[in-house]
């Protein structure tokens, strides 16, 4: 009932950001919520971030008739949070909800939208910390332990954010959903590890298979 699917050819790295790829991802998130309509988030690791791909979605594959885009603000209120939840409340057979937010935030934790309210959460990168002073001395005491420094300061907290977006999308026993991971990172042996054992049917996919496995996933269902 969960169809998992990772991105081989997107990343959030730093040194491959730009249009070109915030493109490619925007047409990730095209392609996945097209395939079905429904209740769709999509975490990004920054509010920067979730900006530069939310204009090149606007401007080349957002449709007015088939979507609906609501955008987590980098302020909000008790208010604004509950009219933000609020819409996923919604169901409309004709048209999709896509959330833009950001992993780590309020609505990638502690949030429960049971019954296909959420279909989809869509990954994007793989939730590294920021780096700072406090976490790189966590890396170095961790280095003088004969640790691996980097894991406890950046790989698993960023582990722990993806995981706890990736849990808004099942939370029930009837509940039925995608979990995509953009961000070819996530292929490699280090994150591998670390996710969860019954995350044992993962589907890679790149740009041209997308929409085709996703469009297989729902047709079993």
């Amino acid at each position: 009932k969960r169809g998992l699917f990772i991105a081989s050819d997107v990343t959030s790295k730093y040194t491959r950001r730009g249009v070109l790829e915030y493109h490619k991802i925007s047409s990730y998130i095209y392609e996945i919520v097209r395939a079905k309509p429904g209740n769709y988030m999509v975490f990004f690791p920054s509010h920067a971030f979730l900006t530069s791909v939310l204009e090149q979605f606007n401007e080349s594959f957002y449709d007015e008739s088939s979507m609906q885009v609501i955008v987590q603000e980098e302020y909000m209120n008790e208010e604004m949070r509950e009219q933000f939840l609020l819409e996923f409340s919604k169901k409309n057979a004709d048209k999709s909800l896509v959330g833009f937010c950001v992993m780590g935030g309020i609505f990638s934790e502690g949030i429960d939208l049971k019954n296909d309210l959420l279909i989809g959460a869509i990954i994007v990168g793989t939730g590294l910390p920021m780096v700072c002073s406090e976490r790189e001395l966590l890396k170095d005491a961790f280095d003088d332990e004969a640790a691996n420094g980097f894991d406890y300061a950046y790989r698993y907290p960023g582990m722990n954010k993806v995981l706890q977006a990736a849990g808004r999308v099942i939370r029930t026993a009837e509940d039925v959903g995608i979990v995509a991971l953009l961000d070819e990172r996530f292929n490699t042996r280090a994150n591998v590890r670390l996710f969860p054992r019954e995350w044992d049917n993962i589907k890679q996919v790149n740009n041209r298979t997308i929409a085709q496995a996703v469009k297989d996933f729902w047709d079993k269902q």
